[in-house]
């Protein structure tokens, strides 16, 4: 086993990072991480003493005078008992002061930007989720005029020659979907507030258990619970996290305006997947690394690309900013589109099939599939070629996905 994957090393790991990095917020006997997840949030039914959150699914609540809350829930759309222990919950594993939820991740991240108002500008990485481009430039920039610019982050250079006087956010996502570029959080926030300008991290190819934005100095973390806190590939959230409560009030009232809110059973079974999310997150990492080793050395494909291994140029980065390497892999077959098809048709573990993070393992083409909306020649420049192939490591045997990889590649 690689000893970057050991448990303990990445207990040991994520207790020094929060001593270093709080020690003015008296955090160095912070409860560990899977104490956070079972515990923030949950306490035990005060009613009828059930250990499990219950799912409240009354849409409105009794006021025992006019404008007096009862337990400071009025209506389900402004706040729900469920979703509350979920944004409790999401917020300490984070270290944030303020957590909201979602119903997915692309309605936190429309909260967000609602932020901006026209005439404004904005700086997102170049290879950032395909459904955020998509917002952003089919909606964001030609009806709410607001300006964007794309660049690629780990290029210092790069990005402090497209901050301009109206910059008002970067948007960072790192690990980056789908060509895996490992931007510098603490570099970049640093940069950003000499600016004042205002950070959001995408922290969804990572999870609160691998990374730590917030402590980084992001003023904004966001996530696609549908993922890896999720966990099980049977429900769609998303959340944001943050400690200005200034701003938390802002994000608020834009999520309570437009309604993008999660239901009491979605909250639910958000919350049952964080219990386990560590559990899962290292079985993952470890399988992904025996993966890509077996992927780099193999005669089929061109390249692989993954933060764990040497031959990633951000590798360094990964090993200072990451507590993990993470499951997602991504890798060029030899060939053209038609091998590339063929290889996708021809595994059997493996399911062809958008989204990441869950128990089952996932493969897909990006340029057809998650990226599709990215027009062709930004495609061609962030390379999303027609033979690269993006992987998510689930939890099954590792033996096993390798004997499915083989037999696929043995079609080609």
């Amino acid at each position: 086993m690689d000893p970057a994957y050991n448990g303990t090393h990445v207990d040991e790991k994520f207790k020094q990072l929060i001593e270093s990095t709080t020690k003015d917020l008296h955090l160095v006997d912070h409860p560990g991480f899977s104490t956070l997840a079972i515990h923030a949030g949950q306490k035990p039914d005060p009613h009828y003493g059930s250990v499990t959150v219950p799912i409240h699914l009354a849409t409105t609540f009794i006021q025992e005078s006019p404008g007096q809350l009862k337990a400071g829930f009025d209506y389900a759309r402004c706040g729900n008992p469920t979703r509350n222990s979920f944004e409790e919950c999401i917020a300490a594993i984070e270290h944030g002061k303020f957590g909201l939820a979602f119903s997915s991740g692309c309605a936190a991240m429309t909260c967000i930007l609602l932020l901006l108002k026209s005439g404004e500008h904005m700086i997102a990485c170049d290879d950032v989720y395909g459904g955020t481009q998509r917002y952003i430039r089919n909606i964001l920039e030609p009806r709410h005029g607001v300006e964007a610019s794309w660049v690629d982050l780990t290029n210092k250079e790069a990005i402090t020659s497209a901050i301009k006087e109206n910059t008002k956010l970067l948007w960072i996502e790192t690990p980056t979907n789908p060509t895996l570029k490992i931007c510098d959080i603490r570099w970049l926030c640093d940069l950003a507030r000499s600016k004042g300008i205002i950070t959001v991290v995408d922290n969804t190819f990572c999870s609160p258990y691998l990374q730590s934005p917030l402590l980084l100095g992001a003023d904004i973390c966001v996530n696609s619970c549908t993922k890896y806190i999720g966990g099980h590939t049977d429900v769609v959230m998303g959340s944001i996290t943050l400690n200005d409560k200034e701003l938390r009030d802002r994000l608020y009232f834009n999520q309570k305006s437009f309604g993008g809110v999660p239901s009491p059973f979605d909250s639910y079974l958000a919350l049952r997947g964080i219990k386990t999310l560590k559990l899962r997150i290292q079985e993952s990492c470890r399988s992904a690394m025996v993966v890509a080793r077996y992927l780099e050395k193999h005669p089929k494909v061109e390249k692989v690309i993954y933060p764990g291994l040497e031959s990633h140029p951000q590798h360094e980065l990964a090993k200072q900013q990451m507590r993990g390497f993470g499951g997602m892999i991504t890798f060029y077959v030899k060939g053209g589109l038609a091998e590339a098809k063929k290889f996708l048709e021809s595994v059997r573990l493996f399911f062809c099939a958008e989204s990441l993070g869950g128990v089952d393992s996932l493969i897909e083409s990006p340029a057809i599939m998650t990226h599709y909306s990215v027009p062709p020649h930004i495609r061609q420049e962030l390379g999303i070629s027609d033979t690269l192939i993006r992987i998510s490591i689930g939890i099954e045997d590792v033996n096993d996905l390798l004997n499915d990889l083989d037999n696929a590649f043995n079609q080609i």
